[in-house]
């Protein structure tokens, strides 16, 4: 499959940023935003590459949503941000997903380290770290012992992961415009 079509740029570009603006002012990813970003993936990608472009959508939206429904049975996401990604790879196609996961991953990874020193709590983050490799590699659930290892306990140190996605959406974005990124499609 080609490199995303400019059309299908816009839409993610709007989606990425749309995302996480309101993930940032009201801790949610809203239902509407996803559904009109699945609805366009689907039949943009349709439009533009037909059954191929209809079947990397549906590839795209299951990886992205697995990966991310992997992360939120681990209590480490929220629903929306599975949705979110899901709806990311509709758009972008499974090979583009990969990227957009990339750049995601090590941004939220930044932002959740700069969270982790702003608030003074690297030690507690290292032992819960710890504690949660542990725990999974017993078969356990590392929530059910430590409430604030539960993304959705108000003793959990959170940010809204929406805005890593929508960093990540644009950094692919932007590096795929500059020819950085191979295996797109």
């Amino acid at each position: 499959m080609p490199p995303l079509h400019p059309y299908l740029q816009i839409v993610l570009a709007a989606l990425g940023i749309s995302a996480a603006v309101i993930d940032i002012r009201t801790r949610r990813i809203p239902n509407p935003l996803v559904a009109a970003g699945i609805v366009a993936g689907f039949a943009g990608n349709y439009a533009l590459h037909g059954t191929a472009g209809l079947k990397a959508a549906a590839i795209g939206f299951a990886v992205g949503f697995g990966v991310y429904f992997i992360l939120y049975l681990l209590h480490a996401m929220g629903a929306g941000d599975v949705k979110l990604m899901g709806t990311a790879g509709a758009i972008a196609g499974p090979g583009n997903w990969f990227w957009i996961f990339v750049f995601s991953a090590v941004l939220g990874a930044l932002f959740g380290l700069v969270l982790i020193l702003f608030r003074g709590r690297l030690r507690r983050t290292a032992w819960n770290l710890a504690f949660i490799v542990r725990e999974l590699m017993s078969f356990r659930a590392p929530w059910l012992r430590r409430e604030e290892l539960d993304v959705n306990s108000p003793q959990a140190l959170r940010m809204p992961h929406g805005l890593a996605i929508g960093l990540g959406i644009i950094a692919f974005l932007a590096a795929s415009r500059a020819g950085w990124l191979i295996n797109q499609g």
